[in-house]
């Protein structure tokens, strides 16, 4: 596993839409491995391959204490109900914002094995899904942000 380098607002890759993924192979795992790694080292909940400059539909989350979720082609089928909460982000380091998401999500992804997945979210996670499946269609958190942003 390797760290691999972030990349920040104002850097034209996290505006673009992200790719399908055709087939989790071992290059991809590579990739999830490193962005996990990546996130920690970052102290981060969820990381988007975008933001490590690869425009592949891509993401990993660990929001329960090392339950890690590594996720390729993400897809919500549903959302319920609303939470409104503080979202930070490692592309966009220094500032945070209340984004309102949905309670609730269930979420279809390729697993880490290439098996089909379908996985009930809420809470954080519901809110952690959202947000990185937003990097893979070039919309950062503060495009939703519904107040002025903080700057830490």
């Amino acid at each position: 596993m390797a760290l691999r380098n972030l990349r920040y607002e104002g850097d034209e890759i996290l505006r673009k839409k992200s790719r399908e993924v055709p087939l989790v192979d071992d290059r991809i795992r590579i990739l999830m491995d490193d962005m996990v790694e990546t996130m920690y080292a970052n102290d981060g909940v969820g990381l988007a391959a975008p933001q490590v400059g690869i425009l592949k539909r891509v993401i990993v989350i660990d929001v329960e204490d090392g339950k890690v979720y590594k996720m390729a082609n993400p897809k919500i089928l549903t959302e319920a109900g609303e939470q409104t909460g503080e979202e930070g982000c490692l592309s966009v380091p220094e500032k945070r914002g209340l984004v309102a998401r949905p309670m609730k999500v269930v979420v279809e992804y390729i697993d880490e094995n290439n098996r089909e997945q379908k996985l009930e979210a809420e809470g954080l996670l519901a809110r952690a899904i959202c947000h990185e499946i937003d990097h893979l269609n070039g919309v950062l958190f503060t495009d939703r942000v519904i107040d002025d942003l903080i700057e830490e």
